[in-house]
């Protein structure tokens, strides 16, 4: 695994001139951390923990955000924490609402909508359960991504730089591209082009890499659910393999 100013392990090209990311938030990679540990073993945790590559060459064009905390250790630290806190305390709370709701809280699951409830309070209850669901996954990740940033930060001496925010607002969306590119966590990229991008360009050039990565992400995502022993869903990679279609209806409507 290489670096993004590498041209072999351990040996720099001589050249300043390179980006780590194309992307106008991103920032040159940050010094190697003053550590205890060996380079070898903080560059193979950072490569494990941070997953999308930056300063790598696999994270080479991912989007960064923009960050909104300060560089300064502590202030960051404290930043992290604060929002680590708050994330847990969201997820717990729309956890304990989902499971509060029969069987849809469980891992054999059920429908959302109660067909013993009047019209309006059954698609509430839905909406409500919709809503808290994509939420709560929004939370976990980010909780999980603070204490990691927190431990690598405090711990392994890692630069603040080193660890923007896991998603840009993925609300603020205005299109399938901007979701899926740069609002969305961009955390499994290179799982999904291993998976199916990589495949799929092999066999049909760009065409196949876009579809690829989508029918990848989708059987990621429904073996990782196939362990609760409930079968094998095709609607979930279904799900997935959709969205490339959709975005070069997308592309050839804008």
């Amino acid at each position: 695994m290489l670096k993004s100013n590498e041209v072999r392990p351990g040996v720099a090209r001589h050249s300043n001139s390179a980006k780590t990311n194309g992307d106008a938030c991103a920032k040159p990679s940050p010094p190697h951390p003053v550590s205890t540990m060996p380079a070898w073993l903080y560059d193979a945790l950072e490569v494990a923990l941070s997953c999308r590559g930056l300063g790598w060459k696999f994270g080479v064009g991912v989007h960064v955000p923009r960050e909104q905390r300060s560089l300064e250790p502590t202030s960051f630290l404290s930043a992290t924490l604060i929002s680590f806190v708050k994330n847990y305390l969201i997820f717990d709370i729309l956890e304990s609402f989902i499971k509060l709701v029969p069987e849809v809280g469980t891992p054999q699951g059920g429908t959302i909508f109660k067909a013993e409830l009047p019209s309006f309070h059954r698609y509430a209850l839905s909406t409500a359960i919709h809503v808290a669901t994509g939420s709560c996954i929004l939370a976990g990740f980010k909780l999980i991504y603070d204490l990691v940033t927190i431990i690598s930060v405090l711990l392994l001496g890692s630069s603040p730089s080193s660890w923007p925010p896991v998603t840009d607002h993925p609300w603020h969306s205005d299109s399938l591209h901007s979701f899926w590119s740069k609002h969305w966590h961009q955390v499994l990229r290179e799982t999904f082009f291993v998976l199916g991008g990589f495949p799929g360009k092999f066999i049909a050039g760009n065409l196949g890499m876009l579809f690829g990565t989508f029918i990848g992400s989708g059987l990621y995502h429904e073996f990782a659910a196939y362990t609760l022993g409930r079968g094998f869903d095709t609607l979930v990679p279904l799900f997935f393999a959709l969205q490339a279609p959709l975005l070069l209806c997308e592309k050839g409507w804008c």
